[in-house]
């Protein structure tokens, strides 16, 4: 029944779990090393490029992508995708694109997107991804540092930046915009080029050939471009994707879909789009993350699977408690939350062979909530849906157990730019909420003297664009050195327990990691942001901004007026207490001498346009105190 139905049809497939081996290396009794055997074989020929002249080869009418027209999803055919790559990389040859030409790309999600990157491949160039949100300073520090001599852009709006960025250094590249007709252009404009021409490009193309150069989101300082060939990008896709593709078809029976709504500027985002491209799993393309915008379109493209950040299964949550606190059932919820948390719990540790799983009052409290709150959260998810990737931040433990408990496996992962996305993944067969899983098949995990993590495979990133001093510091003898603190545990799952720039140290000389606080405190309406802090100080304390959708809702609930002013809602002993439970919930995570003992409200949110969030949505904690140093010392005053 429920999430242990599913795990207890999973275990019927053990032979699926023992594909991939795990070696863990102890030293004074502490696990310092887990190392994974790859699926893939390292190519020796080849480019990411080939993918959709394969697919198109060897399986002409699979439906590789589907793309939206108006509010229809149309299916587009493996043959009839590489025939347009094949278009617009004539185009870009005709244009005066040379073999190593890069080429920025600042645009949301969506098809063209994904057509351009691989076209771009396939004319022999470089793509530099740069998140559409930007803005010209940071556009201009892309452009210059890439020497990116030409630009794809969504809208005039994107242009405009393009240009204004270009101008600041002397730049003039050639800008093409989507919604302009871009493609067409393109295409059009190759006309008169041999398909042969394509081809010689793509065939001088290697693994070792860089593929993209990715700028890191620069939470503490400039963004360094992350140079990865197409080695790297063989290795991350197909190692994950035979990871996970043949378990979740096999235990589901599905066909596997989904809707692609990360930033395709970030790695992670690229990443998926070529593992399904090599796996010819359905993809189709979404530009907004907002989850109200994403969830009536989760209804009609149905997925299978996808892949998020916490924000989303946060607000997913939020907004099912908001809904029933409407309905008056604020409590229920409340309780089916507790239920859901326990029994998944329960059914995991029978799945492990740790305990019994559920009992029958407990499976009975389920199949109640089941019917009242888990299911509703499925057909929010469009009712197919029963996993989903979550990377980027930690998520919270419970809230990975109450999407168990609505048969919506959640597998967390961690990567940065630099391990060309994911460097570890809960592998399908053993979920282990709390933990950010395994080493990706063919990658190494190392715990450092000081706890920090190092990586070490072929999904590691050769170097750092123009900049030798950077990629000395950052890599040693093949070893990434992440800036994370971590540790492993005896099977080799891998759990972060902070960030090294981060660390705080109280007055009273304790080390506080702030990122176990943050994720957990963040998951918890009202909280929208926050920034732990306590350096030098008696104490660990935090700024909270709240979430503008949850007020709505807590002053709708009390008939208060919505124009409440900040003032006003700061002082309120009710939203206060509210506020106290989240952070009550982060202090669960961590001794007494870490938790949080002292907190304020700020006004306002972290936003990327007032430059306190990065486009992949993570807080320049710098950025923040320096903003709010007052009100950092009225906490302690």
């Amino acid at each position: 029944m429920g999430v242990r139905k599913d795990l207890k049809a999973a275990s019927s497939r053990r032979d699926l779990a023992t594909r991939v081996s795990v070696d863990v290396i102890r030293e004074g009794g502490v696990v310092r090393e887990a190392r994974t055997s790859p699926f893939a074989t390292a190519p020796v020929a080849g480019s990411t490029a080939d993918i959709p002249f394969t697919n198109a080869r060897e399986a002409p009418d699979a439906v590789v992508v589907k793309r939206r027209r108006g509010k229809t999803w149309h299916p587009v055919t493996a043959a009839e995708f590489a025939r347009e790559v094949t278009g617009v990389a004539k185009g870009l040859v005709a244009a005066g694109l040379r073999p190593g030409d890069r080429i920025a790309v600042m645009s949301r999600t969506r098809y063209e997107w994904t057509l351009l990157d691989f076209a771009i491949w396939a004319a022999g160039g470089q793509s530099v991804p740069v998140y559409a949100t930007s803005s010209v300073h940071q556009v201009a520090w892309i452009l210059q540092d890439s020497g990116a001599r030409f630009a794809v852009v969504e809208n005039a709006e994107n242009r405009e930046t393009v240009l204004t960025a270009a101008r600041t250094f002397g730049g003039d590249p050639r800008v093409w915009r989507f919604d302009a007709g871009a493609v067409a252009e393109l295409t059009e404009a190759g006309r008169d080029v041999p398909d042969d021409a394509v081809t010689k490009r793509r065939s001088a193309l290697t693994p070792d050939t860089v593929a993209t150069v990715c700028y890191t989101s620069g939470t503490t300082g400039r963004p360094k471009g992350c140079v990865l060939t197409h080695g790297n990008l063989h290795a991350e896709a197909h190692n994950t994707v035979q990871l996970l593709h043949p378990v979740f078809q096999a235990v589901t029976g599905q066909t596997a879909s989904t809707l692609l709504f990360l930033p395709l500027a970030h790695i992670l985002g690229r990443v998926i789009q070529i593992a399904c491209m090599t796996a010819r799993i359905e993809v189709g393309h979404w530009p907004s993350i907002t989850p109200d915008e994403l969830r009536p379109e989760l209804r009609r493209f149905r997925p299978t699977f996808v892949v998020g950040v916490p924000y989303l299964f946060e607000k997913i949550h939020d907004t099912g408690r908001a809904t029933a606190e409407r309905m008056g059932r604020g409590s229920s919820f409340d309780r089916a939350d507790r239920v859901a948390v326990r029994y998944a719990e329960a059914a995991i540790d029978e799945f492990l062979g740790r305990g019994k799983g559920p009992g029958p009052g407990l499976t009975l409290a389920w199949g109640l909530y089941d019917l009242l709150v888990y299911r509703r959260v499925r057909r929010e998810l469009g009712g197919r849906l029963r996993y989903a990737i979550s990377g980027g931040s930690p998520l919270d433990r419970d809230l990975n157990l109450f999407f168990a408990a609505s048969r919506i496996m959640v597998y967390e992962g961690y990567g940065l730019t630099e391990t060309t996305a994911a460097a570890t993944v809960i592998p399908p067969l053993g979920p282990r909420p709390g933990t950010v899983g395994q080493p990706v098949p063919g990658t190494s995990v190392r715990i450092a003297d000081d706890g920090e993590v190092l990586i070490k495979g072929s999904i590691v990133f050769t170097s750092y664009w123009n900049n030798e001093a950077a990629t000395r510091e950052a890599l040693n003898d093949g070893w990434f050195a992440t800036g994370d603190l971590g540790a492993l545990d005896e099977d080799g799952y891998l759990t972060i327990t902070g960030r090294k720039k981060d660390i705080i140290v109280t007055r009273g000389g304790k080390n506080v990691s702030p990122a176990v606080l943050e994720d957990r405190l963040r998951s918890r309406p009202p909280v929208a942001q926050c920034v732990v802090v306590g350096d030098d100080r008696p104490c660990v304390g935090a700024l909270i901004t709240l979430d503008p959708e949850a007020v709505e809702h807590w002053l709708a609930v009390r008939k208060r007026p919505r124009d409440t002013p900040f003032a006003v809602l700061r002082e309120d002993p009710e939203l206060l207490a509210d506020v106290g439970r989240a952070v009550d919930h982060a202090n669960e995570a961590v001794s007494r001498a870490e938790s949080i003992r002292t907190f304020r409200l700020v006004e306002g949110e972290f936003t990327e346009e007032n430059g306190m969030l990065t486009p992949s949505l993570k807080v320049k904690r710098q950025v923040v105190l320096a903003r709010f140093a007052e009100e950092v010392d009225a906490l302690y005053g």
